[in-house]
């Protein structure tokens, strides 16, 4: 058995004296493991790091195998190691792919996205006036309809009408006006214009990506609870979260 495909590097993991066990997040063959001989070396710990883009081959005696990699770089994206916001971002990347996709499913629709996000990244971690920041957000959201958990905001689930819409039901992941709220609006999550595709003003754009990441994050929780058990979203996001935070408040 054996197959080529490119990758993105989402956690590498020593494995044995020389070698390293290599998870990835191919075009054609999803979330994918496989021991990489000689990867614990000095001369590969810089390309491998999370966030590389690999040309990968993957072989094993059985498909059920773990099978062995070979791997050469693409794209490295180094530059977002030396930025912290950025770092934080593809840790959650990384960590969420990790719980959400089952190994080995291709997910064709969510490469290419993933792809742009870390080039965002990558180019914000120069000062270039990259903001990625709503592109992770959108990032989240496709995540969401990928493993089967997307959101309805194109109308209000009680009207049907497409005006006015403030809240998303923590229930069902639908829209629903200000006015169809009602008493209800309370126990509703905010729905920021962020996640209805409108960009904000600059100084309202820090409170709508918070209120956004906590719609996504919501239901991020309920889709993964399978894999978390009692336990919450991975400690990466909640980083990234806690730094986007102390922006916030620093603005």
């Amino acid at each position: 058995m054996d197959w080529q495909d490119d990758g993105v590097l989402l956690s590498v993991r020593p494995h044995g004296e020389t070698a390293a066990i290599l998870e990835v997040f191919t075009a054609g063959h999803g979330r994918h493991m496989g021991v990489l001989p000689g990867g614990a070396s000095r001369a590969r710990a810089a390309m491998l790091q999370p966030g590389t883009q690999l040309r990968l081959t993957w072989r094993a005696r059985l498909d059920e195998h773990i099978g062995t990699w070979s791997a050469e770089p693409l794209a490295q994206r180094a530059r977002i190691l030396a930025d912290a916001a950025a770092l934080h971002a593809l840790g959650a990347m990384a960590a969420l792919l990790h719980l959400g996709l089952p190994e080995r499913q291709a997910h064709v629709r969510l490469y290419r996205p993933t792809l742009a996000l870390l080039d965002r990244l990558d180019r914000g971690a120069t000062g270039a006036g990259e903001d990625w920041r709503a592109d992770y957000l959108r990032w989240e959201l496709l995540l969401l309809e990928d493993i089967g958990f997307g959101l309805d905001l194109s109308a209000c689930a009680v009207t049907g009408r497409a005006e006015d819409l403030a809240y998303v039901s923590p229930r069902t992941g639908r829209a629903v006006s200000r006015a169809s709220a009602g008493d209800w609006a309370p126990r509703l999550l905010p729905l920021p214009g962020l996640l209805l595709g409108r960009v904000p003003p600059d100084r309202e754009m820090a409170t709508e990506l918070a209120q956004g990441l906590a719609v996504t994050g919501h239901f991020l929780q309920l889709a993964l609870a399978p894999a978390l058990g009692d336990r919450p979203l991975p400690e990466a996001r909640a980083r990234l979260l806690r730094i986007l935070a102390r922006a916030r408040s620093q603005g």
